[in-house]
């Protein structure tokens, strides 16, 4: 009788996987960035000025108008004068800029929300790269100041909106500190602004932000026939 055959040496035992399982994200990705706006933006800026004075029941105040916007806000390099951020929104990963300021860098975040976001308004503030579409959610406009007793420049914020839509979601936070960061990373001493004295909302988020709120202090405001009057005046 022939010798049975050897069995077959062992096989190495395979180790165990270490890895995460693969999960599917939960919730709703929204991509945002924040980029300097440029003049094709101006009809963009116009409708969220206009949103804003609704919001701060001051539409009787407004008489801004896409001319007066286009020929005031870009005559200057970004910073040294009047600048304006404007903040995209997608759903989807957004495409990037074909030419960028060399003074500015366009910051990007993902946020992750338990709920897709409804835009009613979603058309009117649509922006276009190719077949990728975004929708610009807010804006903030700023522009240099100086402190005497810093013996700084600083920045003054004139305008922080975000579109109702996209309120309380951290985009307004995210608006500042981009402001605030720009001041740090040119040297100034500080970013300062107004608020309504009605709005709690606004006056807690900016505190819980780390600034201080100063009720001292009042807003003096020459404008309209209160200006003109001085056109002749023997100074």
């Amino acid at each position: 009788m022939a010798a049975a055959a050897p069995p077959p040496p062992p096989s190495d035992v395979p180790e165990p996987c270490m890895a995460p399982p693969e999960t599917t994200p939960i919730g709703h990705p929204v991509f945002t960035r924040i980029r300097l706006a440029t003049p094709l933006d101006v009809p963009f800026i116009h409708k969220l000025i206009h949103q804003m004075a609704v919001f701060e029941k001051l539409t009787h105040l407004f008489s801004a108008t896409e001319s007066s916007l286009a020929s005031t806000l870009f005559l200057s390099p970004p910073f040294q004068s009047f600048t304006i951020f404007l903040l995209e929104i997608s759903s989807s990963p957004i495409p990037p800029l074909l030419s960028t300021s060399p003074s500015f860098t366009p910051i990007e975040k993902t946020f992750n929300f338990d709920l897709p976001l409804d835009d009613p308004e979603k058309d009117a503030f649509s922006v276009h790269y190719g077949n990728d579409q975004v929708v610009i959610a807010g804006f903030v406009l700023f522009f240099p100041n100086y402190s005497t007793f810093l013996g700084k420049p600083g920045f003054y914020v004139e305008d922080l909106f975000v579109r109702e839509c996209y309120r309380r979601k951290g985009f307004g936070k995210m608006l500042l500190s981009a402001v605030a960061k720009q001041a740090v990373k040119m040297g100034y001493g500080r970013v300062e602004w107004v608020v309504l004295d009605w709005n709690v909302n606004a006056i807690k988020f900016y505190e819980q932000m780390g600034a201080q709120v100063l009720p001292e202090w009042r807003i003096c405001r020459l404008t309209g026939d209160s200006l003109q009057a001085y056109q002749n005046a023997n100074v």
